[in-house]
């Protein structure tokens, strides 16, 4: 059983940037498309970025980034220029698609979930 953990959250300064990690056990990630999600108060969860398990990108937001380490078992989120409105919980989430060209960003598609970490962006 795949397990997701969130780490790297905390408060930033707006126009920072910060890394979320997102660590896998209990399986390799390397089969699964793997997408960040965050979810604000009072607003629907939106889907942020994702790498397919061909390591293809997709990204709504051009400020944040996605990577993977492969020999870690990590898929990181890294955020640049952040501002109060990105102040919310981030969700990493695996779907198991081996070789997949393609990702999307939509929830209702991964199976596993991590706890979520929180980011506030606040002077």
């Amino acid at each position: 059983q795949l397990k997701l953990v969130e780490s790297g959250g905390g408060l930033v300064q707006p126009g920072g940037s910060l890394t979320l990690s997102c660590a896998g056990s209990g399986s390799t990630l390397d089969d699964y498309n793997i997408g960040w999600f965050r979810q604000a108060p009072g607003k629907e969860r939106e889907g942020v970025s994702c790498i397919s398990s061909s390591a293809v990108i997709s990204s709504v937001k051009g400020r944040f980034t996605i990577s993977r380490d492969r020999a870690k078992n990590m898929v990181y989120l890294h955020l640049i220029s952040l501002k109060p409105e990105d102040t919310a919980d981030y969700y990493c989430a695996a779907d198991w698609i081996p070789a997949a060209v393609v990702c999307t960003m939509k929830s209702t598609n991964y199976k596993y979930w991590g706890q979520g970490i929180q980011v506030t962006v606040s002077s």
